[in-house]
């Protein structure tokens, strides 16, 4: 499996994950400098012998317009890392709106959680507190940040000394 290479802007803020042949052709061009590679990993040409990048940050400060990150069902799971926010189930997710619709509950990060179907069910037309049942985690909108924390901690731990440090809200 091919690494991934963490895409930083002049201030050090994330803005991309590239191959690390697009990581390799910013630096010959000198539009990107490395800060860090994968050890014991390198990139090799029939002349020269590459460090394998893992994260580089550019040499110009680029103007990204601010995108957030999608609100969509994939994206609550994994902010809810694939459990139910209820009863901690694994099986069976579905989503849930903690206010109703139907009580003027919007489809929005702070509003939507991961939930088995057993407790969405038991749960109904009511908030959690008149379904007499506790959020594990009050629910909340994810930066770019928290997702790529997420990836560094399974693939790529080199990205963590310049990520935001994931903080769960209780």
């Amino acid at each position: 499996m091919e690494k991934r290479v963490l895409v930083l802007n002049m201030d050090h803020s994330p803005i991309a994950v590239v191959s690390a042949q697009k990581a390799i052709v910013l630096t010959l061009l000198e539009k990107a400098n490395v800060l860090t590679t994968y050890d014991l990993l390198e990139i090799r040409t029939v002349s020269r012998s590459f460090s394998y990048p893992a994260v580089i940050r550019l040499n110009e400060y680029k103007s990204i317009p601010y995108r957030g990150v999608l609100l969509n069902r994939l994206n609550v799971f994994r902010r809810d890392n694939g459990e139910c926010q209820y009863c901690g189930s694994k099986k069976q997710l579905t989503i849930d709106h903690v206010t109703p619709k139907s009580k003027g509950g919007k489809s929005s990060w702070t509003n939507l959680v991961t939930a088995c179907n057993r407790c969405n069910v038991s749960k109904g037309d009511k908030t959690p507190e008149q379904a007499g049942m506790l959020l594990r985690i009050r629910p909340f909108k994810p930066s770019l940040s928290y997702f790529l924390a997420e990836y560094a901690e399974r693939q790529a731990s080199e990205w963590l000394p310049f990520l935001h440090v994931k903080v769960v809200e209780s």
